[in-house]
């Protein structure tokens, strides 16, 4: 709804860049190598892959704080969103709706785990899909169809521009500050933990190409979808609405005017879309902060039953403070939706991305180079968040100062690392060496250096 108010429909290149370089580039870039070499160190999380590839104790528990902390925002938007929509729709108060999905969400990771979350989401996801396209079609003949709907907004005028036709047109009124948010969006899932733990469960070369196809034409019709959907806000919002109750009424008052039968697949869609978000962020946080900030650090020798039951405690308690997030945010009206993604996003991609991409390719990464970024990633959101005056004007955005910590740390990283220590040598040879090592593939997968041609 905030994309689309600002950028018209042109805020559907960033449901183009999720599919593109969210989807698509991250399986070709991270997939493989990730799987390869995490399988290779024996990492099950973000957190201890830093922790193996660069010798570092302390980078892990560094970068488990870090997610179980920038989670909690995310999680909080989440929540956020979904409470609003059934506030609308059923008129039950927002409070309560925000402890209900809690609640539901707590019942089905806590018991079901891993499997029954990755079973939920693909079932999910196709409720996601019949959905959008549903309401999309629904909302476009609302308004006498796409031409009709197209010429309509290029009608409105903003104070924000001079540009005639702005919110109709191919890049919209402002192609700088939606370029951030395609890079914060799109290029910040190759750095967010929750993202990158598919590739870790990758079975075999066939599942890689599945998954690149599959998560691609799911991400154009879904993000591009949705951003599609939110570019014709302005026909069914006024300026004064959204002076008065903020950006995140937009969608909700779009979606009022729908009938029942839609609105009700609305809702499921949106708790589709919001529950499979949420278990994937919980799931990863509590992993987190047991296998890697507990376990080890203050608890040398945990079993394995305690680890499950620690996991299990540590997602209620991180769902239990991202509600009372959520509430103390719509209730003061501290940020909108999109900021509290941004911020969350921008400090865990920002930190995160550069390390990562680097460390499954080159071998001269530094350890400072990895302290470096993380520490400059943390000072610009938490200067965004606590102290936005210090920041340049085009920064003070969560949004855009999130893509600004992801694009300098493919600077930071390298450079730094140029001149600091290099490396151990043998340490960098035996991470690499995965990557060498000689398998055997069946001959329908591969022909060969060397064939012989038999004649029948």
């Amino acid at each position: 709804g905030q994309f689309g108010w600002k950028y018209g429909i042109a805020s559907t290149w960033v449901g183009i860049g999720n599919a593109l370089i969210g989807s698509l580039a991250a399986w070709v870039v991270l997939g493989r190598r990730t799987r390869i070499m995490t399988q290779h160190l024996d990492s099950a999380t973000m957190p201890q892959f830093f922790e193996k590839r660069f010798s570092s104790p302390a980078l892990k528990i560094a970068s488990s704080a870090i997610i179980f902390i920038f989670m909690i925002p995310y999680t909080a938007s989440l929540f956020n969103g979904l409470s609003r929509l059934f506030e609308m729709a059923f008129g039950i108060d927002y409070s309560i709706c925000v402890i209900v999905m809690a609640v539901l969400t707590g019942i089905y990771v806590v018991a079901g785990g891993y499997m029954a979350t990755a079973i939920n989401d693909f079932i999910q996801g196709i409720v996601m899909i019949i959905g959008i396209i549903a309401v999309v079609g629904a909302v476009l003949a609302s308004q006498g169809g796409l031409v009709s709907a197209m010429s309509s907004l290029a009608e409105i005028t903003d104070p924000s521009t001079t540009m005639k036709g702005a919110f109709a047109s191919f890049f919209g009124p402002d192609p700088l500050n939606l370029f951030g948010v395609i890079i914060l969006t799109s290029l910040g899932t190759w750095g967010l933990p929750q993202m990158v733990g598919k590739f870790y469960a990758i079975s075999s070369e066939g599942a890689v190409n599945k998954g690149k196809t599959i998560s691609t034409v799911f991400a154009i019709i879904v993000a591009g979808g949705c951003y599609f959907l939110g570019g014709f806000g302005r026909l069914f919002a006024t300026s004064e609405q959204v002076a008065e109750f903020g950006y995140d009424f937009i969608i909700p008052n779009l979606l009022s005017t729908l009938p029942d039968v839609l609105i009700g697949v609305v809702i499921v869609l949106v708790l589709s879309a919001s529950m499979s978000t949420l278990s994937s962020l919980v799931l990863a946080s509590s992993s987190t902060l047991t296998l890697d900030f507990i376990k080890g650090t203050f608890v040398k020798d945990m079993k394995e039953k305690t680890q499950v039951l620690l996991m299990r405690i540590l997602i209620v308690v991180f769902i239990a403070i991202s509600v009372v997030i959520a509430i103390i945010q719509y209730r003061g009206g501290i940020a909108f939706i999109a900021q509290m993604m941004g911020i969350s996003w921008g400090a865990m991609a920002g930190a995160f991305l550069a390390p990562y991409l680097y460390g499954l390719y080159w071998k001269k990464v530094s350890k400072i180079s990895v302290w470096v970024n993380f520490a400059f990633s943390l000072v610009v959101m938490l200067l965004c968040v606590l102290a936005p005056q210090t920041l340049p004007a085009i920064l003070r955005s969560p949004i855009n100062a999130g893509a600004f910590c992801m694009i300098a740390g493919l600077i930071i990283v390298p450079v730094v690392s140029l001149f600091t220590p290099k490396p151990d040598k043998e340490l960098v040879d035996g991470c690499f060496a995965c990557y060498t090592k000689k398998v055997l593939v069946e001959q329908r997968s591969s022909l060969g250096e060397e064939e012989e041609v038999v004649n029948a």
